[in-house]
């Protein structure tokens, strides 16, 4: 393989699949990127055994070819040259020739055929979703994705399709068994894939879904087959293997269709998210809630460290129903109120034992839930 390439471009590539790279594994080749000319263009592949990804960017191809290259290796290479192009030629003997007309690297490589190789499945049904609502989707529920390495049950995002007044919705749903996020979103062509109970997708999967959908171009294409899901956005492909794992039965703790009107609480969304950045302060893995004492039209938050002191905020409030006093820990809220759109927000809390419901005016098809602690 011989080819020439804009620094731009292959600056651009090879940012964009270091987070799938493998930096610590028992196989060097994971920690490698695949390049492969295809016409006029260079192919950029990578992989962690769960996550593949491969995207094509235009390049002058002088000889054809296909090598494999560290992928930290070559990001600094070319982050660190200022020159317009760069020259990369395949030896023999696995050794690589890079330059950028000044410095000259010669790079020992794995054999192209260590790769694991990437494959598109066969057959895989696609149907077309806008990227800004599987964005929004993704970030008003990943933060609810257990950091436990025993919580493999909760380790993902469980997506499914569900019916709602006779429309289909797809819907995501995180949970680390302390709090819960939830998100549906009209699909009309959701019932062409095949999700049947549901599917769970790793945290970093969604990363990188994630990623691909902040991207210009065309509308995202996503499929389902053969334990994975397919994702497609103009050349760009991703394969994630889902978690063979069963997500639990969430559906006992959301609420009901009938909702007491006063235990509703109305309050502004960046009042209360500033404020509990505030009680956030005194905070230590040690002393981690706040107490809140919801009153009629008003709400009261202490957070008391007896090493460091304590911190007290009133909040104006729209509530008409009997006091209640409980703690909750304040990060759990500022996860949750951070992606939402809304200005004005409602929190539900029937009782002391029972959880916090949050929901938003601008943010339709969302709920969060955040079950309070004994303080």
């Amino acid at each position: 393989m011989e080819i020439k390439i804009n620094r731009e471009t292959l600056l651009k590539g090879i940012s964009r699949v270091q987070g799938i790279l493998e930096k610590r594994s028992h196989m060097p080749i994971l920690s490698t990127v695949l390049l492969t000319t295809k016409d006029d263009e260079l192919e950029i592949s990578a992989t962690d055994l769960e996550i593949g990804f491969q995207n094509s960017y235009p390049a002058e191809i002088i000889k054809p070819g296909s090598i494999t290259i560290s992928g930290k290796k070559l990001l600094d290479i070319t982050r660190e040259t200022d020159s317009e192009k760069i020259y990369i030629s395949e030896k023999d003997n696995n050794w690589t020739y890079i330059s950028d007309h000044n410095a000259h690297y010669n790079l020992s490589c794995l054999p192209v055929d260590e790769f694991p190789v990437l494959t598109e499945p066969e057959g895989t049904i696609m149907i077309e979703i806008d990227s800004k609502i599987i964005t929004e989707m993704i970030n008003k529920t990943i933060y609810s994705i257990t950091m436990e390495e025993a919580g493999f049950k909760l380790s993902g995002v469980f997506m499914e399709k569900i019916k709602k007044n006779e429309e289909d919705f797809l819907r995501m749903v995180a949970t680390d068994g302390h709090r819960l996020s939830m998100v549906d979103k009209k699909t009309p062509d959701i019932q062409k894939i095949e999700i049947k109970d549901g599917v769970m997708i790793s945290k970093k999967g969604m990363i990188e879904l994630n990623k691909l959908a902040l991207e210009d171009g065309p509308p995202l294409q996503i499929g389902l087959k053969q334990n994975n899901l397919v994702v497609k956005k103009g050349k760009a492909l991703i394969v994630i293997r889902l978690l063979d794992t069963k997500f639990p039965d969430y559906k006992n703790v959301l609420p009901k269709e009938k909702e007491d009107k006063e235990s509703i609480i109305t309050i502004n969304r960046r009042h209360l998210l500033d404020a509990m950045r505030r009680m956030m302060i005194i905070r230590t893995d040690q002393y981690q809630g706040v107490k809140m004492n919801i009153e009629v039209n008003y709400l009261e938050m202490v957070s008391v460290n007896p090493d460091l002191g304590n911190v007290e905020e009133k909040i104006e409030i729209k509530y008409e129903g009997q006091p209640i006093e409980m703690g909750f820990n304040p990060k759990y809220f500022i996860d949750a109120l951070q992606p939402m759109d809304s200005d004005v927000i409602y929190l539900n809390i029937k009782d002391q034992t029972s959880p916090c419901l949050i929901t938003g005016e601008q943010d339709d098809g969302f709920l969060g839930l955040i079950m309070p602690i004994r303080i």
